[in-house]
């Protein structure tokens, strides 16, 4: 019996440990009106490692409805306040080699197929770091990055769980406080 208490002991230790390596670190620029930024667009950061299409949505979703607490909102619009973008640091990486069959699209009379072939996923564990950008003045105003956000082995129940808290966390000090 002494045997499983310990082993719990031990179980519950390494989840309390992992949860608080996960606190994230941001930055901001003191000088920006953060009261004044209410819409936002998403951006491709040139060069940067994206996550596979699946786990980008269920992340953007997260972030959005996030960013949505904190008084922001999408905008399709290209005249918005912030444009916000993303990306993944290479921690734990595992690549996914799957069959494409193709697809077929266009009108009856001319449809257009693609080719079957193997494709590659890189599916990625790991830190997030968000970059959010004044739109106007071109320049970054916020960033924040978060060890271990993405959990690539879990369920998707238990990797949406994991990426609300994830992002609760990162935006947590958003938008910072003015000091008097």
């Amino acid at each position: 019996m002494k045997k499983y208490i310990l082993l719990a002991y031990v179980l519950l230790a390494l989840g309390v440990g992992r949860v608080a390596a996960q606190s994230p670190n941001y930055g901001f620029d003191r000088d920006a009106d953060f009261s004044k930024y209410k819409t936002y667009k998403w951006v491709s950061i040139e060069s940067a490692q994206h996550l596979d299409e699946l786990t980008a949505d269920q992340l953007m979703g997260t972030l959005e409805m996030e960013l949505a607490k904190k008084g922001l909102t999408k905008s399709p619009s290209d005249k918005v306040d912030l444009y916000i973008g993303y990306q993944i640091a290479r921690a734990n990486e595992k690549q996914l080699n799957h069959y494409d069959i193709g697809a077929a699209y266009g009108s009856a009379a001319g449809a257009t197929t693609g080719t079957a072939g193997e494709t590659t996923t890189i599916v990625h564990s790991g830190q997030l770091v968000l970059y959010i950008y004044d739109s106007a003045r071109n320049q970054l105003v916020w960033w924040g990055v978060l060890p271990n956000a993405i959990d690539a082995d879990a369920n998707p129940d238990k990797k949406q769980k994991h990426l609300d808290k994830a992002i609760e966390k990162l935006l947590k000090d958003y938008p910072p406080r003015k000091k008097p």
